[in-house]
């Protein structure tokens, strides 16, 4: 398969004209750039590496709009996301689920990070397959054309019955029951200290060793407070202990840390969720600190108030202008590798998130010429689609070089009649 990107991001500071791209199965095989040809299919406007959206509980796309709205704080929403998780079972959790994964789809993204905790019937029962939710949401993302890396969460204090396990040795056991099948991965996840204590921590930070590892840390300030008061330790500090930080860990949210935390996670991965972050009052991170620290940083929608990573991408920027009065902490082309390269890189897929030979062949064209960035040149094209696109302008996306959008349409399924049937009988 020949293509011929109009523009096309190559990694650099800006677009590139002319970019001919050469596929053969799932893979780039060649990327020249000032190459017109009639030969190729032409894509026109910037054309972008797939996005990958590095934490994401899809059940929760279910709460738009019905938790918005009104006085409360994260705790008060928990209980309302609590209330949702007790209705699930792996059929409907297998269409709420297609339908979220569509509607990412839509907006560009060619991985997801399902960052999964809904393990067993409501009352805690164990299904006959002890997995069948976790096999839900990964069959729902191939039926929706994502590639998927099911984050496994460790649960074991608090939350609902259905979240938790016996312990971390049952925990471990089961997930090794998870076979990685086709375009999937299967990590771990420590869902917070909260939920899990260190000893289990180490328990699921060695079962990870080598594959990917992410843990909600310090999302809230009552969190470390509780953590404080009976650990004596930061939740970063715990993990640390727990032998978890590094290469293959990355910490979700990490809004409220100390400078000893912001050194130890140098050498991870930080995943922000700014839609997710502002809606629930979690506060505004210091990821400039982080990023100058050594850390990667990477994108997630988390709880789905909105499904864009143009829009986290750019929140990154604006909500750390807000909290520090100074402009330009993180230009374009670090807020797409981010929503690319390094998210990709979060979630076990390295050869993923760039545009070049040997690479996935994931690809995402934004158009141009909505009433929002009609005017661009080549030269601010970066600039124009970090700062002012939004997941209706995307035009086409190829997920290991399949195509799964095309003129703005799943070509596999209706994500506007399955949201709506979907999110309609949960909550009937």
């Amino acid at each position: 398969m020949k293509l011929s990107c109009e523009l096309a991001w190559l990694g650099g500071e800006a677009a590139e004209r002319d970019v001919l791209l050469e596929i053969s199965g799932d893979q780039l095989v060649a990327v020249t750039p000032g190459a017109p040809t009639d030969d190729a299919y032409r894509l026109s406007g910037l054309t972008l590496p797939g996005l990958a959206n590095a934490h994401s509980h899809a059940f929760q796309r279910a709460l738009r709009g019905r938790t918005h709205a009104g006085e409360g704080s994260f705790w008060t929403w928990r209980e309302q996301m609590y209330e949702l998780a007790t209705t699930l079972d792996p059929d409907s959790c297998f269409a709420l689920s297609r339908a979220a994964f569509g509607e990412m789809a839509l907006a560009g993204i060619t991985c997801v990070g399902e960052f999964h905790y809904l393990h067993h019937a409501p009352d805690g029962t164990p299904y006959d397959d002890p997995n069948a939710m976790g096999r839900a949401v990964l069959a729902a993302a191939r039926a929706a054309g994502l590639r998927c890396t099911l984050l496994d969460a460790c649960y074991l204090h608090g939350g609902i019955e259905r979240f938790r396990d016996r312990d971390a040795a049952a925990w471990a056991e089961r997930v090794d029951m998870l076979a990685e099948r086709g375009p999937a991965r299967v990590g771990a996840a420590i869902h917070s200290v909260r939920a899990v204590d260190p000893d289990a921590a180490r328990v699921v930070a060695e079962w990870a060793a080598g594959k990917p590892l992410h843990a909600h840390v310090s999302e809230q300030p009552k969190e470390n407070e509780d953590t404080l008061a009976r650990h004596g330790r930061t939740p970063t500090a715990l993990l640390a202990d727990a032998g978890a930080l590094g290469a293959n860990f990355t910490a979700i949210h990490a809004t409220h840390l100390t400078e000893e935390d912001v050194a130890l996670l140098g050498g991870s991965t930080v995943c922000l969720c700014p839609t997710t972050e502002r809606d629930l009052a979690d506060g505004i991170g210091a990821m400039r600190r982080l990023v100058d620290a050594g850390a990667s940083l990477s994108l997630g929608s988390d709880s789905h108030a909105l499904i864009d990573l143009f829009e986290e991408a750019r929140a990154v920027e604006l909500d750390e202008r807000l909290a520090s009065g100074e402009r330009g902490r993180h230009d374009s082309a670090a807020l797409l590798r981010a929503a690319s390269a390094d998210g990709h890189a979060s979630l076990g897929w390295p050869d993923a998130g760039r545009i070049e030979p040997g690479g996935r062949a994931d690809l995402v064209t934004v158009s141009l010429e909505s009433v929002r960035l009609a005017g661009t040149a080549p030269e601010n094209a970066l600039d124009s689609v970090v700062f002012a696109a939004t997941a209706t302008d995307v035009r086409h996306v190829l997920v290991d070089g399949n195509e799964v959008v095309v003129d703005g349409t799943h070509r596999g399924i209706d994500a506007v009649s399955a949201l709506d049937e979907t999110v309609r009988k949960v909550w009937a």
